[in-house]
């Protein structure tokens, strides 16, 4: 994020006009520049360090999306990704502000690994949850080691973010992929099971499997993918993680 001329400026990665699996309905996506997290099989490398990105204002992005609002019925709108959102929470806040002078519902997809109760980013957050409708919350892994190793950051600060979107009762969606030999043994699902009852307003939970869509960027970005040897789940191994974390409590 950068600040010209009194405007905020956003840098946007990219984004997609139907989106129909970021939050209810149909969405008009909005891919953020920049992630400060390293996760091992990320399908968006190229939001790390590419300058293949757009600078614009929140008018500007806004009015775009606009284009496509007939597209959205009751249940549709604007969803903002990343790479990580959090890290342009101005950007963000702004944006959320004028789409509910219009009605429409607002949503974040992030990893969390900015929060942090500490100022001005607390005041920041707080700012931005008047305007935002629901979180969906991926989370990497339980054990705070093994996400370390897994995407270079902690897993403090996420569950703490976790557990206060719960007690202030926003509707979020969890996510975990599901990656085989990494966060998949019957141990760290149950860890996790057993954080996510703790939580009071998980409106969905869902296993997603781990890909390999994302190694060509990787390439291309002339990064060393270190998940080669992993495979994705199998449909057995899918049902397995759904079982231990309950997923059908939370449809």
């Amino acid at each position: 994020m950068s600040i010209s001329e009194n405007k905020i400026i956003g840098k946007i990665h990219s984004t997609e006009s139907f989106g129909s699996v970021d939050g209810p309905g149909v969405r008009f996506v909005i891919f953020m520049h920049g992630c400060a997290m390293r996760c091992k099989y990320c399908h968006n490398p190229d939001t790390w360090h590419s300058k293949s990105y757009t600078e614009l204002t929140s008018d500007e992005l806004l009015s775009k999306a606009l284009r496509y609002k007939s597209y959205w019925g009751k249940n549709g709108g604007i969803t903002v990704s990343g790479g990580e959102p959090l890290l342009q929470i101005d950007f963000v806040t702004e944006l959320f502000k004028k789409a509910k002078e219009q009605n429409i519902h607002t949503a974040i997809d992030t990893a969390g690994q900015p929060f942090d109760f500490s100022e001005p980013f607390f005041s920041k957050f707080t700012e931005l949850l008047k305007y935002t409708d629901l979180f969906l919350l991926d989370i990497k892994h339980i054990d705070e080691k093994e996400h370390i190793e897994l995407t270079g950051k902690t897993n403090s600060n996420i569950l703490d973010l976790a557990m206060y979107l719960s007690e202030i009762g926003k509707p979020v969606w969890l996510r975990y992929v599901l990656v085989p030999t990494i966060n998949d043994s019957e141990e760290y699902l149950c860890d996790l099971s057993s954080f996510v009852k703790k939580l009071n307003n998980v409106k969905r939970f869902e296993v997603l499997p781990y890909h390999t869509l994302g190694v060509y960027k990787w390439e291309q970005a002339g990064l060393d993918y270190q998940l080669k040897n992993v495979n994705p789940p199998t449909q057995q191994e899918l049902e397995r993680a759904n079982k231990i974390l309950c997923t059908e409590d939370y449809r």
